[in-house]
């Protein structure tokens, strides 16, 4: 049976987020928190797989103690183990060191519940942005990667296949690669699902496995956290808001509206051809 590992993170719900004026900061408190939607999107393809041809789905994230319920929403999907590795030492931790500390617990994963045949990664973070963390990953790993999929087109256990369209700018690329692979979903991929009553039922009572830096005795504690952060962010900054000017424009008949307009696209054209002038 394919075992297939999907990464998750919670992040601030994007239709909350507010940034202090004073620092250019995000203000993370008061604002919820939800499981970045690219990584549903991971989650939805490993369920898809699982109902179609069977597979063992374990789902993973980095984060404080409150990402449990981001752990427990997979697992009220489909899911059937779920692992938090949480510790103050992986605290301020940029992509580097992130996908470090990932790709040791994907490999610890591999170790306790046998080897990992495909990891799915969101192709970013929305609070992120960077789509860093999964090749990253695939790396540490010696992974083959498949980045930006909209579409996995087959899964063949037998001879270790996994057949996907990549959505590149000037077109679809159709790659077949070997397992084990990581690959990074796009929104297009699928649409996720919703929760049953019996799996909500079973997260409600589900308690994820815990992995601390105690769990990990070879870790580098140089390559964890902030210490294991070579970013720095030297200036942050919010866009100023440009005003927009606006012009109603009032009619009898579409016709005379369409004369305005024209006239208004006019006047506005020559103004710029001699503010060039």
């Amino acid at each position: 049976m394919l075992h297939i590992v999907v990464c998750i993170k919670q992040v601030p719900d994007s239709r909350e987020i507010r940034i202090d004026p004073k620092n250019n900061t995000l203000i993370r408190q008061g604002v919820p928190s939800i499981v970045n939607f690219y990584d549903m999107h991971g989650l939805e393809e490993a369920l898809r797989i699982k109902d179609e041809q069977g597979a063992r789905i374990t789902v993973v994230t980095m984060g404080p103690p409150p990402a449990e319920k981001g752990l427990k929403e997979c697992i009220s999907l489909g899911a059937d183990d779920a692992v938090l590795v949480t510790d103050r030492g992986f605290a301020g931790a940029d992509t580097l060191a992130t996908s470090y500390v990932v790709a040791r617990t994907i490999r610890k994963i591999a170790e306790t519940w046998g080897p990992v045949d495909i990891v799915f990664c969101g192709k970013q973070t929305l609070d992120g942005d960077t789509g860093q963390v999964g090749p990253g990953v695939a790396c540490r790993l010696d992974l083959e990667q498949l980045t930006y999929v909209n579409q996995v087109v087959k899964v063949d256990e037998e001879n270790r296949k996994v057949r996907v369209h990549r959505l590149l700018e000037d077109g679809i690329e159709v790659v077949e690669t070997s397992m084990p692979v990581l690959i990074t979903a796009l929104k297009e991929l699928n649409k996720v699902r919703r929760a049953s009553l019996p799996g909500m039922i079973r997260a409600a009572r589900y308690k994820p496995t815990v992995w601390t830096t105690a769990d990990f005795p070879d870790l580098e504690r140089a390559k964890i956290g902030l210490k294991g952060s070579p970013t720095i962010v030297a200036k942050t900054w919010v866009p100023e808001i440009k005003a927009v000017k606006t012009q109603m424009i009032t009619c009898d008949s579409p016709e005379a509206g369409a004369a305005q307009l024209a006239d208004q696209l006019l006047t506005k054209d020559m103004q710029t051809v001699l503010d060039w002038a």
